[in-house]
């Protein structure tokens, strides 16, 4: 299980550092209704993580099972080709980050995060999460490591829950933050959406091409 542990961490990060739901997460803490909008994205955002995860490790189970020291042919072909899609939504995003002196493009659904409700709000966290493509690409290849691992149920399932905990971490930890100390996260959580508006082509397009180098290295090992 710990091996299980140390392939998703990559994944599990790749899928917390989304620069888009955190802005998101961030205006809702700014708006009027922080404390409803926050917390109903955040639920959305975890339940999104947790459906992707599972319906992918129980697929990914199904495939046949071999030794240990055998070769993986169907997940190694499976963890290629997420890894060159991955490499193609890293040159997607870097193609996308602005140019110097240009104000970054944010989706025009953020203009509206004053008046979104508990309900809208707990959809959008889960459809930024399960259906998003990079989230989903990553989620996939965590489900392929955790269900074509051998583990028992009970192991799946704490896995799924460290995935879970970790890709949900940087949207968790500022939502229950300001729930604790709202006035003093203002101005830093302000700070945090306009650096990350300006630099999320650019760090999703990092992070994507090491994550998909590292996913068709393990593919290519699993020959």
């Amino acid at each position: 299980m710990g091996a299980v542990i140390g392939d998703i961490l990559p994944l599990a990060l790749g899928v917390a550092i989304s620069p888009v739901p955190i802005i998101a997460a961030i205006l809702m803490l700014l708006s009027p209704r922080a404390r409803v909008t926050s917390v109903g994205f955040l639920l959305g955002w975890v339940a999104g993580i947790v459906v992707a995860v599972t319906v992918f490790t129980l697929l990914s189970s199904v495939l046949p099972d071999s030794d240990a020291d055998d070769s993986k042919p169907i997940t190694g072909i499976i963890q290629i080709a997420l890894g060159a899609l991955l490499l193609l939504v890293a040159l997607r995003q870097w193609r996308s980050r602005p140019k110097a002196g240009e104000e970054p493009a944010l989706p025009k659904w953020m203009h509206a995060i004053d008046d979104v409700t508990f309900a809208k709000a707990l959809g959008l966290g889960f459809l930024l999460s399960a259906v998003n493509p990079k989230n989903l690409l990553l989620a996939a290849a965590g489900g392929t490591d955790i269900g074509s691992a051998g583990l028992d149920t009970g192991s799946i399932v704490l896995v799924v829950a460290v995935f879970t905990l970790i890709a949900a971490s940087t949207i968790l930890i500022p939502v229950v933050g300001y729930l604790i100390a709202a006035e003093k996260l203002k101005a830093p959580l302000a700070a945090l959406r306009g650096w990350l508006a300006k630099e999320n082509a650019v760090i999703m397009a990092v992070l994507l091409l090491v994550i998909g180098v590292n996913l068709i290295g393990k593919g290519i090992a699993a020959f």
